[in-house]
């Protein structure tokens, strides 16, 4: 059980920080923190973390790209143990929304992607069976989700030879959200009956079928039946069934439930009558009538989350269920990785999600149980925890009090790789003096990152490199993904020399090339000239041998200090090391992946005339239906292959195409 599967070894800084991070553990102590540099390799710190003291993992991070690629990490470290994935469904969301101003009411727009709710399922049902567990998930992991009590009693256990009968397992497999498929391959979720055969695609798997085989009432063999070729690839004794997809309609409860929801609508009836508001008593009364009549002929409603408080039976304002419910039977162990980040989004989420469904309470679109399905309070996240980990470059103050700054720092790298070294330019004369820098660096052929304060001073500084003869774009908020994609790969392989941007802090923006940052207005104060963004922003030079930082400054700040001690701190240890080992620090050689345009060739140029305003578009509208649909295949090959990263820019990139609004 969490058995690394790698030739890898512990090196540098990870040897003591994985033995003082297990030790800790094995002593009780609840929080700490690993204050680990980039590159220092702290996914394989954790990695060991995990093995030694076989915990149950949840790593969560703050978005669904870097989540992808923890995943295929850790899912490459320990191959023999469920390594899960657990994020949004959602590959765009519009949520419900109101607004009095204009009168506008915004219905809930959203695609949702089969194989991740898969993958969800996949994570509820590993956390339920199994102790060797890790789980890679966003924040969502602290909205509600299905009750693990509910969960547990709709399982159906199936063992060979004994009794069973074929009609009632039928309708418990239609209870546990299963629909019958006579006439075609089965899908997830998907069941049929053939005589005394009864096959299931299980909710959670897409690569094999469950074949149950009986002799009158008696379970004869279960067999794992491979869905590509039907050759069967095991046979078992027993067999757990799992509800098909993640939410539960628990029909048992379902009368109680909706005598609570009309009792809540008829107070609310009377509530808008006495005040006068007779749009907002119509309004709420229609819509919840025609609710409850969904749910009574259908067992579902558009907007079913809405009510359930009611349909889980539980009192106005208690903690909705969440995947942290299914940890909480165990000892486990929570890794937030990035924290400085992450926490604070963790914080916001309640508070933003309580904002907008309180203008649909007051105005009749919702019912006021509404509230109470929601994400985690952060008080209530917080009661939730046993041991964690905050892994960050840059933890917060927050991240080292709630630790009682139990600290672990990794900040030697095992490349030999120094932090940048750090200097000071005066604003007077800096554009001339950042031009006589990127022309030392086209003398070496590395590149630049600059960035600014705001778009109109990135336009600016563009338009006045370019008539300077330097090649250079502007990475702004509004480039599609496969315009990103293709000017971070531009910039590796030389059509650019500079790139200019606001926040150039985003993930994916690591580019070894890159050995010089220039920061404009270092000493302006702000969230992008703190200490913790000039650390952060430094490390943007630290995977290139030559890395140098020029803060263009008048006055040395606070946090300009702070960063700059920091960073010299960890280049000295760094050196330190590498003259006790006789490492000469060489620049990450990191392969250039292929564009989106590459990999599709043809149909994507397409795609990029389309997203250009050049006036270039689509000859005709089944083209463009036919590209969807040649990425749309692309994206769950990719998906199969537990290529995660690349099926996100590939959705992305569809929901683009199909201009169902901004990407999520």
């Amino acid at each position: 059980m969490f058995d690394i599967t790698s030739n890898l070894v512990p090196k540098a800084d990870q040897i003591p920080a994985i033995e003082k991070l297990v030790q800790n553990i094995k002593n009780n102590v609840k929080q700490q923190v690993l204050l680990g540099a980039t590159g220092t390799g702290k996914t394989f710190t954790i990695a060991n973390v995990v093995a030694q003291t076989k915990l149950k993992t949840l790593v969560l991070v703050h978005n669904k790209t870097l989540a992808s690629q923890l995943y295929s990490e850790f899912k490459e470290l320990f191959q023999n143990d469920n390594v899960e994935y657990y994020v949004s469904y959602f590959d765009f969301y519009q949520p419900e929304a109101y607004k009095p101003a204009t009168d506008t009411y915004i219905e809930k727009k959203a695609i949702s992607n089969q194989e991740i709710e898969m993958l969800r399922l996949s994570t509820i049902n590993s956390l339920s069976s199994s102790k060797n567990t890790i789980v890679i998930a966003s924040v969502a992991a602290i909205y509600a989700s299905v009750s693990p009590i509910d969960f547990e009693d709709f399982k159906i256990v199936l063992k060979t030879n004994t009794d069973r009968n074929l009609k009632q397992l039928i309708y418990e497999l239609v209870r546990l959200g299963y629909s019958r498929n006579e006439n075609s391959n089965l899908e997830v979720g998907e069941f049929r009956n053939k005589g005394d055969v009864l096959e299931i695609a299980l909710g959670h798997a897409d690569t094999y079928t469950i074949r149950i085989s009986f002799f009158g009432s008696e379970i004869e063999d279960i067999a794992k039946i491979d869905k590509l070729n039907n050759n069967i690839l095991e046979h078992w004794n027993m067999v757990v069934i799992t509800p098909a997809n993640e939410y539960i309609m628990n029909r048992d409860r379902l009368d109680e439930s909706i005598a609570r929801i009309k009792g809540e609508k008829n107070e609310r009836v009377e509530y808008f009558k006495k005040m006068g508001k007779l749009i907002e008593m119509q309004r709420i009364g229609e819509r919840v009538d025609h609710d409850i009549e969904m749910l009574l002929e259908l067992g579902y409603c558009n907007g079913i989350e809405n009510y359930s408080r009611h349909l889980e039976l539980r009192n106005k304002g208690d903690c909705p269920y969440t995947l942290f419910d299914f940890l909480n039977k165990d000892e486990w162990l929570l890794v937030v990785d990035e924290s400085h980040i992450t926490m604070p989004q963790i914080r916001g989420m309640y508070e933003g999600d309580k904002s907008r469904k309180e203008k649909l309470v007051e105005y009749g679109w919702r019912l006021p149980s509404a509230l109470d399905n929601r994400p985690l309070k952060f008080d209530e996240f917080n009661s939730k925890l046993k041991n964690v980990i905050y892994v960050s470059a840059t933890p917060s103050l927050y991240e080292k009090e709630q630790a009682e700054y139990n600290i672990i720092q990794q900040i030697v790298r095992p490349t030999g790789l120094l932090d940048p070294l750090v200097f000071i330019h005066k604003k007077e004369n800096q554009m001339n003096d950042l031009l006589k820098e990127l022309e030392v660096q086209r003398e070496k052929n590395e590149r630049t990152f600059i960035t600014v304060l705001t778009i109109n001073m990135a336009e600016e500084l563009t338009k006045f490199l370019l008539e300077k003869k330097i090649k250079v774009t502007y990475l702004h908020n509004e480039l599609h993904t496969i315009e990103r994609t293709k000017i971070l790969n531009d910039l590796r392989k030389g059509k650019y020399e500079a790139l200019v941007g606001i926040n150039l802090l985003k993930e994916g923006i690591d580019v070894p090339e890159v050995s010089l940052v220039a920061i404009f207005d270092a000493d302006k104060p702000g969230l992008f000239r703190n200490e913790t963004s000039l650390i952060q922003t430094f490390g943007r030079a630290a995977r290139n041998k030559n890395g140098r930082i020029i803060m263009y400054a008048d006055d040395i700040t606070k946090d300009m200090k702070h960063a700059m001690e920091e960073t010299t701190r960890r280049r000295n240890l760094q050196e330190e090391y590498n003259k006790v080992h006789n490492i000469i620090p060489q620049t990450i050689i990191k392969p250039i992946r292929n564009d989106l345009s590459i990999s599709l060739k043809k149909d994507i140029k397409e795609a990029e005339a389309f997203f250009h305003s050049d006036g270039k578009k689509f000859k005709s509208v089944k083209e463009r239906i036919k590209l969807i649909e040649s990425l749309k295949k692309e994206m769950l090959k990719a998906s199969k292959l537990k290529n995660f990263e690349r099926a996100i820019e590939l959705r992305d990139l569809i929901i683009e195409l199909e201009g169902d609004g901004k990407i999520n």
